[in-house]
C-alpha cells in the first residue's frame, strides 16, 4: 500500500543500544547473528521470482548495481499522458494510469534521487486532470473497460478523494522539493483529512505517515503526528507485541492475520511514526520482521491473495521492503557485499 516502502536516500541515524526483548515463540526464531545469510536467500529468492523492475532495485539498493536500469525498467510503466499503469501497483490490472501506481512509482524515484525534472512536471500535469472537485486522488479511477481489481479497491462511478492515496502522493513530491500548482488544493487536502481523523484504519494512517514525512511545515507536522500516534495506540491499530497478535484482530475488510506492526508505519528511524514507539516496542517489531523471512528467502504478504499474478509479483515488493526497513534500522550491512552485476556490451 501507499507509503509502505523505506527510503534508502534517508541519512542514517545514529541509535541508541536498544534494551533486550524477550525471545520470540520457538517457531518464529530465525534471525542468525550474522545478517547475511539472509540477505543471500532474499537474493536467490529475488532472482527466481521477480518482476525485471524488483531485480533491478534489488541490484541498486544490494549490488552496488547503477540507478539507470531501475530507471529504464520503470519507464516501461510510464503511459503517454504522464502517468503510470500496467500493473506496477500488482492490485490493479491493465493498462490504465491509476494514483496507486503513481504512488509506487514516485517512491522508486525517491529512492534513486530521481524524483524531479519533466517526467515529474508531466505527472503533475497528469494529477491536474484527474483529480476530484476538492483536488485529491481517488484510489480508484473507472475505466471504460473492466480491467481486474483487488476486491478491497472496490471501482466507483464517481470516487471520492482518499488521504490513502493522496497522502504518500503529496508527501513525495514536497520531500522532493517538487513545486507545482496541483500541490496546494492536495496538500490542503491531507492536512483536512490528518488532522480531522478519527475514526481510521492501518493503511490510511500508512499514508497519512507518507504526507507528514514529508510537508515542508515540520511543526504542524510533528504535533499532527504525535495526535495520531495516540489514535493509533487508542485504536488497537498496530501490534505493540507481535507475541501477543490475537489481542489486536485485523481492522474491518481486512484479511485474517492482515495486521500491522510498529516497522510497517515507522519504516525509518528518522520517520515522525518512530516516535509513537518505546524501543523495546520497536526492537520486538524488528525481531519479527526478520524472523517472518520464509524458506524460499522471500517475505510473506499478508493481505488477501485475490489473483494468483498480483500475488507472485507482490512478494518480491514486500521481500524488498523488508531489507530496506532492517537496513534502515541497522539490521542489514550498510555496505553492499560485492560487486553488481556486470552491464551487457
Amino acid at each position: 500500500m501507499p507509503g509502505d516502502e523505506a527510503s534508502p536516500r534517508s541519512p542514517q541515524s545514529p541509535q541508541a543500544p536498544l534494551p533486550p526483548s524477550a525471545p520470540l515463540p520457538p517457531q518464529t526464531t530465525r534471525s542468525p547473528s550474522d545478517p547475511q545469510p539472509a540477505l543471500a536467500r532474499a537474493e536467490r529468492f529475488v532472482w527466481l521470482t521477480a518482476r525485471v523492475l524488483e531485480q533491478r532495485r534489488f541490484a541498486f539498493h544490494f549490488l552496488g548495481g547503477d540507478a539507470d536500469p531501475v530507471d529504464t525498467a520503470l519507464g516501461s510503466y510510464l503511459n503517454p499522458d504522464g502517468g503510470y499503469g500496467h500493473a506496477l501497483d500488482p492490485d490493479l490490472r491493465g493498462p490504465l494510469s491509476q494514483p496507486l501506481h503513481t504512488a509506487h512509482a514516485l517512491r522508486v524515484l525517491d529512492s534513486l534521487g530521481r524524483c524531479a525534472g519533466q517526467r515529474i512536471e508531466r505527472l503533475c500535469r497528469h494529477l491536474t486532470g484527474v483529480s476530484t472537485a476538492e483536488g485529491a486522488l481517488p484510489v480508484v479511477f473507472p475505466a471504460p473497460h473492466d480491467y481486474p481489481a483487488a476486491p478491497y479497491h472496490p471501482v466507483h462511478d464517481d470516487p471520492p478523494g482518499e488521504l490513502l492515496t493522496t497522502g504518500p502522493v503529496v508527501g513525495l513530491l514536497h520531500r522532493n522539493r517538487v513545486w507545482h500548482a496541483w500541490l496546494f488544493r492536495a496538500t490542503d487536502f491531507c492536512w483536512d483529512r490528518v488532522e480531522n481523523l478519527h475514526r481510521t484504519h492501518p493503511y490510511e494512517v500508512q499514508s497519512a505517515v507518507a504526507f507528514l514525512d514529508g510537508v515542508p511545515d515540520r511543526a504542524r507536522a510533528a504535533t499532527a503526528a504525535d495526535r495520531l500516534g495516540r489514535l493509533v495506540r487508542e485504536q488497537r491499530l498496530v501490534v505493540l507485541d507481535p507475541r501477543r497478535r490475537a489481542e489486536f484482530p485485523p481492522a474491518p475488510g481486512y484479511a485474517p492475520g492482515e495486521q500491522l506492526f510498529p516497522h510497517d508505519f515507522a519504516r525509518r528511524p528518522e520517520s515522525l511514526a518512530r516516535g509513537w514507539f518505546t524501543d523495546e516496542e520497536m526492537h520486538r517489531s524488528l525481531d519479527f520482521l526478520a524472523a517472518a523471512q520464509q524458506q524460499d528467502g522471500g517475505w510473506p504478504v499478508r493481505r488477501e491473495a485475490w489473483a494468483p499474478g498480483s500475488s507472485l509479483e507482490r512478494r518480491p515488493i514486500a521481500t524488498l521492503e523488508a531489507l530496506l526497513t532492517l537496513r534502515a534500522y541497522g539490521r542489514l550491512p550498510a555496505q553492499v557485499s560485492r560487486p553488481g552485476p556486470v552491464p551487457p556490451r
